[in-house]
Parts: structure tokens; sequence; C-alpha cells
């Protein structure tokens, strides 16, 4: 396999041809966003199916296609906690065909490790749409009746406790690191793929514990696990019996990754706005929010001047975190 980034150069070089016409002639341009879009459109969920993330994806594609007159096709394309998107923009043509999911963590593994990819500079962001609720679950009959006793049981029995996320430098995997390793709690970290195969996990007693967004919802209502606190700023509206973790006496300890969605930099402006009315329009559908809902979601808009400033204030904020946890890659 090539380790060339670009290994297709001739369509790169039709690319930039393409480039160098419309600025020699922006009626071209304007004409392409005003027929945009005449064919489906690839949407890329950096998650496997069947979670969380992908079963309200795949409602605001569904919803987003309706406004668009094309299809929105969702791409699974899970592994590497969620950042494979980045350099799936990266390679596809910016006509808008290619969309993608964008969770923070493809902001994070930058700073964790070097990437033939930068989703500042390579990624469009174009709307954001919801955060999610991290909670801490384990089986329902575990001796494990609050934090506290997760906290005594692995101080007592140290590198015992094995905990699941959805993957290295996922932010379930930053948000135990966080609390864990300030009480000097060593553990087994088990990263999985995403939600399904992680609570499934969990609610088997293949795994102790489990760190995840709110994907574990079908899971603590039907009794298979119990949720002994969330990573909110404020007790969740579902589950209002659930303490925070500010109120366990972790105040910074607020984790709810936003994501959105964006496009290969350098898209035409009226596909953007084209895209971002057609999913600002579809995630405030009731069917959308009534999917959202059922993982104790809700929408947070931005647009898309506000989403990308808020990309780059989350990078810098994540490059601190990253610091203070001893796991920000070295400084060249």
């Amino acid at each position: 396999m090539s380790s060339n980034p670009h290994p297709d150069r001739r369509g790169r070089r039709l690319l930039l041809g393409a480039s160098a016409a419309l600025a020699v002639c922006p009626a071209l341009s304007f004409a392409q966003a005003a027929n945009y879009p005449t064919r489906p459109i690839n949407l890329i969920v950096p998650w496997p199916a069947g979670g969380q993330t992908d079963i309200t994806m795949r409602m605001l594609a569904e919803l987003g296609g309706r406004q668009l007159g094309q299809p929105v096709i969702v791409e699974n394309r899970p592994g590497a906690a969620g950042t494979l998107v980045g350099p799936a923009l990266r390679s596809a043509r910016p006509d808008g065909y290619t969309i993608g999911q964008l969770p923070i963590t493809l902001y994070r593994a930058p700073l964790q490790r070097k990437t033939a990819w930068d989703p500042l500079r390579d990624i469009q962001p174009v709307i954001q749409v919801s955060g999610v609720t991290f909670g801490i679950v384990v089986p329902f009959d575990s001796a494990f009746r609050s934090f506290g006793d997760l906290l005594a049981w692995g101080r007592e029995h140290p590198g015992q406790l094995s905990v699941g996320s959805t993957g290295i430098g996922s932010t379930a995997h930053l948000a135990m690191e966080d609390v864990l390793s300030r009480e000097g709690v060593t553990y087994i970290h088990v990263p999985y793929k995403g939600t399904a195969d992680q609570m499934l996990a969990v609610a088997t007693r293949t795994l102790m514990v489990g760190v995840n967004s709110s994907g574990f919802a079908p899971y603590v209502e039907t009794g298979r696990l119990r949720l002994l606190a969330v990573f909110n700023q404020q007790r969740s509206k579902r589950w209002p019996q659930v303490p925070t973790m500010p109120e366990l006496g972790y105040p910074e300890a607020v984790y709810t990754s936003p994501y959105g969605i964006g496009v290969p930099a350098g898209t035409d402006a009226g596909i953007v706005r084209k895209l971002h009315d057609a999913f600002r329009t579809a995630m405030f559908d009731p069917l959308h929010l009534q999917e959202l809902a059922k993982y104790d979601q809700q929408p947070e808009y931005l647009n898309t001047a506000d989403y990308g400033r808020f990309v780059h204030e989350v990078t810098a904020r994540e490059k601190q975190l990253l610091a203070r946890l001893g796991i920000a890659a070295p400084t060249e």
C-alpha cells in the first residue's frame, strides 16, 4: 500500500484544474451550487451501524435528504475512536457529495499523534447538531451500587478493574481517565469500536464497567445495566436520580462531546449554505427530536460560522486537557 497521502495525482490535477476554471469563471461555481444536488449524497458516520449516533444520524440523513431532493446515504466507517471520517473527507472531492459526521475525537486525534490530515485545515464545518450524555454503567446486579463503591474496589484491587470505552482517545476514555487518575486508581482499559458491542459486554459481565454516551439508555431502561453517574453539568431529565460528576466532587469532569456535519475544505459556499439550511430544518423535525430524546439528547444548533469558531476553541481546550493528563503528542 502506498504511503503517499495523495495517491490519485491525476484526480488532484483535475480538481486543481477545475478550481482554476472557477477562478476564471465565477458563474460556473454559481451554476454548480444552484443545481446542487443532482445525485445522492454520501454521509460518512464513523461509528458502527446500530449504535446511538448511527441511529440518530440515519434519521437526520433521511430528513435532510427530503429537504435536498436527493437521498443522503449513510456509510459507516467505524474504528479509531470515530476519526476515520478525517482522512475520508480530506481525500474526497469538495463537491458536496461526500459529507461527514464530525465527533470531537476528530479534532483531538492530531493532538495525540501525527496524522496525515488536519481537521482545521482539511474540513469545512457546516452545522453543529447535538451533544450527548456520557455516563458510567455497570451490570444491574453488580456489587457497585455507586461510583464510590467502584472507586473503593479499584483502590483495593489495583490494575484489576476493567473499564470499556469507544476507543483510545475517545471522549469516554478521557472522561474516565480524568476521574480515575485523580483518584490514583489503575485499571484495564478495553477499547471498543462503538456503543452496541461495549454495552453487550457490560450486560453479559464480560466487562466490569462501561463508559459511553447514552446509547446505554435501552439497557438501563430494561434493567440490564445500572447507571452510576453522568458527566453532565446538570442532572439528566431522563435519569434525575443519577448524580453528576460535579456533584460527586469533580467540577471539571463535564463531557458532552458536541458533534456536527462537515464537508471537504474548498467546498463552494453556496453548497455549504444549502447543506446547512437542509440539515437545520431536518434537525428540528419532530421525528429527529423524538429520536434524540430516546438517548437523552437535544439539539445544540450552531450555524456555519459559529460552528467553525467552536471547533477552533475546542481544539485549544482539548490541547490543554491532554497535556494535563499526560497523553498529548510530544512537541517537535
